[in-house]
C-alpha cells in the first residue's frame, strides 16, 4: 500500500512539474514576442514575431516533444529540453525547424531499427534509444545558440543564403545547418553502419580492425550513411527555403544547401570518429563480450583515453563543423 501511495505521489509531482515548466515556457515565449515588438517599434529595423509564428513555435514543438516522450525516443528531461530547443529554432526560422525535425525524426527511427541486434553490441543501449536533456543539448545546443544570434542579427524570419546581401545571417544559417547535419551524419553512421556492415570496422587513426561498437571505428556503409544523413537534413532545409522564402529568383542559388548538408554530415562523422578514437575510452569487456566506454576491471583497452564521453564528443564535433564549413561555403557558393 505504501509503494502505491509513493508511486502516485511521484506521478503527481511529475505532472505538476510539467505544468509549471510548460507555463514558464509560455511566459518566456510571450516575453520573446513582447521584446521583439518593442525593439522593432523603437529601432524600426528588426521584424517583430507575428502571433501566428509564436503560436506555431509553441504548439508544434510541444506536439513533437510529447510524441517523442510517448514513443520513448526522449525521456522526461529530454522532452523538456527538446521543447526549448524546438521553440527557439522554430520561432527564429522555419528552415531551422525543418532541419531539426528531419534530424530528430530520422535519428529516432534509426535508433529503434534492429534494436535486438544493437542490444547485443552496445553495453549502454537504452530501450527505445531514449535521449535525455544532456544528449538533447549536446546535439541541439550549438544550433540553439546560433538561432538566438540569428534573431539578434536579423530578427525572426526566413532569408535566402546569399553572402553578397546577407553575409552575417547567411554565415549563421550555414553554421546551424552544418551542426545539425553533423549530428545527423554521425547518428546515421552509428545506427546503420553497426548493423548492416558485413566487415569489421577499422579504427580511423591506425586502420586496424576493431570490434563493432568501438569509438572511432568506421566502415564503408557507415561513411555512406553519414553522407546520406547530412543530405536529408540539407534537403529539408532547401525545400523549406522554396516554400517560405520570397524573391528567390534574385538571390544566390539555394541548391548548394543539399550538397553542403551532405558534406557536413560526412565531415562531421569523420571528425567525430577521430575525436572518439583518441579522446574517448573503448575497451573490450571479457565478461559481457561487449565494447564498453568506461574502464572496468575486466576490460582490455582497444583505443582512446578516458577524457571525453560520447555526448562531449558530439558537442565538440558539431562546434568544429559549424566553425569551419561556412568559410568553405563562402568561398565556393555561387553568386547571384
Amino acid at each position: 500500500m505504501t509503494y502505491y501511495k509513493d508511486d502516485r505521489y511521484k506521478e503527481y509531482i511529475k505532472m505538476m512539474t510539467n505544468i509549471v515548466i510548460l507555463c514558464m515556457i509560455l511566459c518566456i515565449s510571450l516575453s520573446f514576442w513582447i521584446v521583439s515588438i518593442t525593439a522593432s517599434t523603437y529601432y524600426g529595423t528588426l521584424r517583430p514575431i507575428s502571433p501566428w509564428r509564436w503560436l506555431f513555435s509553441v504548439i508544434i514543438p510541444l506536439m513533437i516533444a510529447s510524441r517523442g516522450f510517448r514513443k520513448k525516443s526522449l525521456d522526461h528531461s529530454g522532452a523538456l529540453g527538446g521543447l526549448i530547443v524546438g521553440f527557439i529554432l522554430t520561432v527564429a526560422n522555419y528552415s531551422f525547424f525543418s532541419a531539426l525535425l528531419t534530424f530528430f525524426a530520422t535519428s529516432s527511427i534509426l535508433t529503434k531499427w534492429k534494436s535486438d541486434v544493437k542490444k547485443r553490441i552496445d553495453s549502454e543501449y537504452k530501450e527505445g534509444g531514449q535521449r535525455n536533456w544532456v544528449q538533447v543539448f549536446c546535439n541541439g545546443g550549438v544550433p540553439t545558440e546560433l538561432a538566438l544570434l540569428y534573431m539578434v542579427e536579423s530578427g525572426p524570419g526566413e532569408i535566402p543564403i546569399d553572402f553578397s546581401k546577407q553575409y552575417t545571417a547567411s554565415w549563421m544559417c550555414l553554421s546551424l545547418l552544418a551542426a545539425l547535419a553533423c549530428s545527423a551524419g554521425d547518428t546515421w553512421a552509428s545506427e546503420i553502419g553497426t548493423v548492416l556492415s558485413k566487415s569489421e570496422p577499422r579504427l580511423i587513426t591506425s586502420w586496424k580492425k576493431v570490434p563493432v561498437g568501438t569509438n572511432g571505428g568506421i566502415t564503408l556503409i557507415g561513411v555512406i550513411s553519414s553522407l546520406l544523413g547530412g543530405l536529408f537534413v540539407g534537403l529539408a532545409y532547401f525545400l523549406s527555403q522554396l516554400l517560405f522564402v520570397n524573391d528567390l529568383e534574385i538571390a544566390a542559388p539555394q541548391w548548394p544547401l543539399v550538397v553542403y548538408g551532405s558534406f557536413a554530415g560526412l565531415l562531421g562523422s569523420i571528425i567525430d570518429s577521430y575525436i572518439g578514437a583518441t579522446m574517448q575510452y573503448s575497451g573490450f569487456d571479457r565478461g559481457s563480450g561487449k565494447v564498453v566506454n568506461h574502464q572496468t576491471s575486466g576490460a582490455k583497452l582497444i583505443s582512446g583515453r578516458p577524457i571525453l564521453d560520447n555526448n562531449a564528443v558530439n558537442l565538440f564535433s558539431s562546434i568544429l563543423v559549424a566553425l569551419v564549413l561556412p568559410g568553405v561555403a563562402w568561398f565556393c557558393w555561387p553568386r547571384a
